[in-house]
């Protein structure tokens, strides 16, 4: 036995060939067919000279997943655990342990995509579909959405919509209620400096007096305070404005809804909802509405539909209203929900139902009565009479000394009001909690049942007209999986209708969809990182602060920018935030009159969203026939527009799949020119190690860290954004009114209701990054870049492939040009989508950047064998388009025309085809293998949108 060192033992032991699917010999026979003589040979013929970094990364060695475990753990016990009284729309929860594992922790749920294949993605269409119901129920509305991304951007959203549909058209100030919460507030502020729009705070009572569009209301107060809102929204009404209420998801399970006030907008956050605080997040924000607004309602709306068999399916309704479509037309820049939260909200509210959530909604009142009793009782004042789980204190001279004996008992309350201290309950308060409580204002003693018996001798803090009466969650599914036998069971059975990375690639281009390593996924639930609220005192988040701050160094050595901005909750809110940031430089600089955006037709597709959400005007450059920047046409349009030049926004490697040579003349041209680079992070994936943004020459981008530093989708959220900019763009990125964050300008607003975003999900990246170190995160890119070749390759002698860059190579993704053969066939891109759902796929990204193109990225982590199986169903699939060419099969006879292929299909005793059942369902051998039914047929979309139902069927309609 040749002797083998120690060191060569433990490398073998490493992350990195854990992470990368092709093993060496994989990788040599890939390079061998695609004619490249190593990994260095390939990059040197794909990626630019002059962009190339000059040396390797300045970051950790990679280490072993124990190791890097051990180390973040050492780093989570820096935080404190308190037990936080603090609200403001955060509160404690308990996760019920079916939904923890069986959902928060489950790849089946957390890796799928967004739910664009919707015939294999019934399972988590239908959760999504039951968060709608429960928003319609909880808030007596008519039509909610799927999701967004926090309350904060909630109200924002709310506030656009109100504009759009406002009678009220000339008025340009919009109202904001004293006693919203503050992170809230803000969030709208920034959002309405960047569209003009005036603010007006006060009152909510004095609303009408003001000319305004609309209004926000806050139900209960961020103080606590419960009133009838009837009135107030009727006087803004009777003037043509729009009013959104923001109200707390728990509440309204005990109280009269704002629906049966005449609210217009309902919006809040769900996180009460059985989803940790985690710092700040990810939560899944609620949002309703009239029916009257549903082409203006932001974000993803789930519709019921009907499949070719005339049966029940679900999709995504409207998907025309989507910003990739309508670009700067569309109704926002909104691109990742929170859908993996808005499930485990959903299925919160299933497992208890109706009578479950009231029991928890009522104790959780019960305590917040006991403790105001309590209170009283010692000599303390109240705020408000009317609560729900939130009581203030009038404390006066006090403050002090109560907050010193808070700390001292490791508990937080809310200190931000002047001579008053809040308090607000939750479902996992106890006897303990309350008893420890009390003791901190003095209280010793406390008799449990003297206290209960005298609330319920006081004047009822919800009075009876603010009590809800109309009855909630009737629906079937509420009331039928109690038991956590029968929930474990709802929940597989969801699980099975969805194909998601745990059973085959996903290859979606511009995506990225690689391995979410169980390693990375496992700090997300520790205690350590979930239980803390996110306005904790800094002293309590050490550790969070610790990983934030080491995670942010690392991503500034990677992506070559000076300061990394964690406060973005999404790949969206960082593009915006970015773009604030460009125009606030400007204003800086007395050249806030610079407001064209230029955005080659290469570039991605929430850009040109993003920038009119900033009122910048976008003006679109051309792309010469090979994909890249019409450079003549750049120079012109530059130069033409230089006095108001603002920015560009780019990506990089384009969506074309290409390294365009000429990326530092661009920079070179718009800097001349007076305008900053915007470049988005979309395909970092392609850049990490070899070059960066930052050498490139870009003043700012956003990362995605659900794409290329591997936190999962989600099923379509969550993401986050983080922004990297260069040091004369860093004062001018986000901060947030209630923890003050180092560095930007203290006065900067908000784009996300928590400091730092969805925290609890940095860890992911964290560890990746850790694991993987410099060298790693370099071979990841290198071998995303062969992967894509070698598909290039294999593939091209059976497609036209659109975009090549030098020596004919592509980059991180290609793109399948199906036009030609479309026009021979009348096979569509979309036949081909679904057809791949039979041999066990889901299908590359559709028509996107190109019509009738099917876009292509494998990603690093896909072994050699996963690339092979798909490439044998793309050209199965070629072979059958053939046939089709050929006369063989007819237009609408075929297995194209009518994938996919359910089992309903093929024990039909009918069978009618012109191709066999065995050709239908099991196309090729290794189908068989591993065969993933999709539930439904093709799902008819003229007919959902034309027949919108955005809430839960009978179950008589499905029997039917």
């Amino acid at each position: 036995m040749s002797h083998v060192t120690l060191s060569q033992l433990e490398q073998q032991q490493d992350f990195v060939r854990r992470h990368i699917g092709p093993g060496q010999a994989e990788q040599a026979e890939m390079l061998a067919t695609i004619g490249a003589t190593s990994l260095d040979d390939l990059i040197e013929q794909t990626v630019p000279a002059a962009i190339r970094l000059p040396q390797d990364m300045n970051l950790p060695a990679g280490t072993t997943e124990a190791q890097a475990l051990a180390e973040l753990k050492a780093i989570a016990g820096k935080n404190k655990i308190y037990r936080s009284f603090i609200g403001m729309g955060y509160s404690d929860v308990h996760v019920p342990n079916v939904i923890l594992r069986n959902v928060l922790e489950n790849p089946g749920w957390y890796t799928a995509y967004t739910p664009y294949q919707p015939e294999i993605a019934q399972g988590r269409l239908q959760a999504l579909l039951n968060f709608q119901q429960a928003t319609l129920d909880l808030t007596g509305m008519d039509l909610a959405s799927a999701s967004l991304l926090d309350e904060g951007t909630a109200a924002a959203e709310a506030m656009a919509l109100g504009k759009r549909v406002s009678k009220n058209r000339k008025a340009n100030a919009f109202f904001v209620a004293d006693d919203v919460h503050p992170q809230t507030y803000d969030v709208v502020r920034t959002r309405a400096e960047m569209f003009g729009f005036e603010i007006i705070v006060g009152k909510a009572e004095d609303a009408a007096s003001h000319d305004i569009f609309g209004a926000l209301l806050q139900y209960p107060g961020t103080t606590g305070e419960i009133r009838d809102l009837t009135d107030i929204i009727a006087a803004v009404q009777a003037n043509k404005g729009i009013v959104a209420v923001a109200a707390d998801i728990m509440s309204l399970v005990l109280l009269k809804s704002p629906g049966e006030m005449g609210a217009d907008v309902v919006l809040g956050s769900a996180q009460r909802f059985g989803v940790p605080m985690g710092y700040g997040g990810p939560h899944a924000a609620f949002f309703a509405t009239r029916d009257d607004y549903k082409r203006s309602l932001p974000g993803r709306i789930i519709g019921v539909s009907q499949d070719t068999r005339g049966r029940p399916a679900l999709r995504m309704a409207l998907q025309t209203r989507e910003q990739h479509i309508r670009r700067e037309k569309a109704n926002s820049n909104i691109c990742t929900a929170q859908v993996l939260l808005a499930n485990m909200a959903s299925f919160y509210a299933v497992y208890h139902g109706p009578k479950g959530l009231k029991t928890i909604a009522s104790r959780i009142h019960r305590f917040a009565d006991i403790i105001a009793a309590a209170l009283q009782n010692a000599g303390f004042s109240l705020a408000h009479a009317n609560y729900f789980d939130t009581i203030t204190v009038n404390v006066g001279d006090k403050k002090d000394a109560i907050v010193s004996a808070s700390d001292a008992a490791m508990i937080n309350l809310r200190t931000d009001l002047d001579g008053k201290l809040g308090i607000s309950v939750d479902e996992t308060t106890t006897r303990a909690d309350v008893t420890k409580l009390l003791a901190v204002f003095g209280i010793n003693d406390v008799n449990f049942d003297a206290l209960d018996a005298k609330v319920s001798e006081m004047p009822a803090s919800i009075p009876a007209e603010l009590a809800r009466t109309s009855e909630i969650l009737t629906h079937e599914v509420f009331n039928k999986y109690h038991s956590e036998t029968e929930m474990l069971r709802y929940i597989k059975s969801l699980e099975d209708k969805d194909l998601a990375l745990n059973h085959s690639m996903i290859s979606l281009g511009s995506c990225t969809m690689k391995l979410n390593a169980t390693a990375e996924m496992i700090p997300v639930t520790w205690p350590e990182f979930g239980s803390l609220h996110p306005f904790a005192p800094l002293s309590q988040a050490q550790g969070y602060q610790h990983m934030i701050q080491e995670l942010a160094d690392w991503l500034v050595e990677i992506t070559g920018y000076d300061h990394i901005a964690m406060q973005p909750n999404s790949g969206a809110q960082g593009e915006y935030a970015g773009l604030i940031a460009i125009r606030k430089y400007h204003e800086s600089r007395g050249e806030g009159h610079r407001n064209i955006c230029l955005i080659p037709s290469s570039a991605h597709g929430t850009n040109p969203a993003s920038a009119q959400m900033i009122e910048y005007k976008v003006v679109v450059v051309n792309c010469d026939k090979n994909g890249n920047v019409d450079m003549a046409d750049l120079k012109a349009k530059a130069e033409e527009m230089a006095d108001n030049l603002a920015c560009i926004m780019i990506t990089y490697p384009s969506t074309h799949g290409v390294y365009e040579e000429t990326v530092r003349e661009i920079c070179d041209i718009i800097h001349a020119n007076g305008g900053q680079v915007y470049l988005d992070g979309a395909n970092m994936n392609a850049q990490v190690g070899l070059t960066s943004p930052g050498y490139i020459g870009a003043d700012v981008s956003h990362l995605n860290l659900h794409k290329t530093f591997c936190i999962p989708h989600g099923g379509g959220g969550p993401g986050m954004g983080p922004i990297g900019v260069k040091k004369h763009l860093a004062p001018f990125v986000p901060n947030h009114p209630v923890v003050k964050i180092d560095g930007p300008n203290p006065e900067n607003g908000a784009v996300s209701a928590a400091p730092w975003g969805s925290a609890s999900i940095l860890p992911i990246s964290y560890m990746y990054i850790r694991m993987m170190g410099a060298a790693g995160l370099k071979k990841a890119t290198e071998v995303a870049i062969l992967n894509a070749n070698y598909i290039a390759k294999k593939l091209g002698e059976h497609f036209p492939v659109l975009y090549k860059g030098r020596n004919e190579r592509v980059a991180h993704e290609c793109i399948i040009d199906m036009r030609p053969l479309k026009e021979a066939s009348g096979v569509t891109e979309m036949d081909v989508a679904k057809r791949l759902n039979d041999y066990g796929f889901h299908a590359p990204t559709m028509s996107f950047p190109v019509a009738g193109t099917l876009m292509i990225e494998p990603t690093e982590s896909e072994a050699k064998a996963e690339l092979d199986r798909f490439i044998e169903a793309m050209i199965s699939i070629r072979h059958e388009i053939a046939k089709v060419e050929a006369g063989e099969w007819d237009a609408t006879n075929n297995p194209l025309h009518n994938a996919p292929h359910t089992l309903a299909d093929i024990c039909d005793h009918n069978w009618d085809r012109a191709y066999d059942r065995q050709l239908a369902a099991y196309p090729v051998a290794a189908v068989a293998r591993n065969k993933f039914w999709p539930t439904v047929n093709r799902i008819d979309d003229v007919y959902g949108d034309r027949n919108l139902v955005c809430s839960c069927p009978s179950v008589e309609s499905y029997r039917d």
